[in-house]
């Protein structure tokens, strides 16, 4: 197992810490996705994922701060009973295949189905990756297929590149905006001792502007010559 830190710092304020796991059959580009996504680059050659790897990075849904938790699965079968271990905790899922590879795309309902029975009682939030839409002429999946699965799931489709970065950052983002939406309206329950979610420090944006306004009206007495040192 590896571990990496993406643009956090001891001092980042959040309101919630998600832990999020991408699954999907070996070299369909898991791993790409996520390195794209957290360090902005792309390797033409890249060695598969052994267990699991991990990262973290900082996004914002409707002005909050959201840290993500990213584990990033590995795909062979002999790694499952480790992998399984680290649904049980996920409050997210991107289910990923490769639009080039038909075998990976069949394989996606047994991987959403392995992750709902690892991770009860608890369900998470899923979001189907069509990845490498970059190779569409070696397309073959077609979307309408890929469409009609996720419909049948009631969740998402979104096709990306790595290679690329077409709407990478944006599964991400519509992710956490799902399980935000789900925390609000109650579906995600946070707390119970479960680590799918966390509440993170983030300062309430009405206290926020408070303090703010205090800083300002201490700062101006100073810049007047005010204050009990003078």
């Amino acid at each position: 197992m590896s571990w990496r830190n993406s643009s956090l710092t001891d001092v980042d304020h959040y309101l919630y810490q998600f832990r999020l796991i991408i699954i999907g059959e070996s070299t369909v580009g898991k791993s790409c996705l996520l390195r794209r996504f957290t360090q902005g680059r792309w390797i033409e050659h890249n060695d598969p994922t052994v267990g699991v790897d991990f990262h973290t990075k900082m996004v914002q849904v409707d002005g909050h701060n959201l840290k993500l938790q990213l584990w990033d699965t590995a795909g062979q079968e002999r790694f499952r009973a480790i992998t399984r271990s680290y649904f049980r905790n996920a409050v997210g899922a991107l289910l990923v295949f490769d639009i080039s590879d038909q075998n990976s795309f069949a394989k996606v309902s047994g991987w959403m189905e392995d992750v709902r029975q690892s991770s009860k009682p608890h369900e998470p939030v899923f979001l189907l990756v069509g990845n490498k839409a970059d190779l569409d002429r070696q397309r073959q999946v077609l979307r309408v297929d890929a469409e009609r699965l996720a419909n049948s799931f009631k969740i998402d489709y979104i096709e990306t590149s790595s290679r690329t970065g077409q709407n990478v950052e944006e599964i991400f983002n519509v992710l956490a905006r799902r399980i935000f939406e789900a925390i609000q309206d109650g579906t995600v329950v946070v707390g119970n001792g479960w680590d799918g979610v966390k509440k993170g420090d983030e300062i309430p944006k009405e206290l926020s502007s408070r303090v703010n306004l205090q800083q300002k009206k201490i700062s101006d007495t100073k810049d007047n010559g005010g204050g009990c040192c003078k």
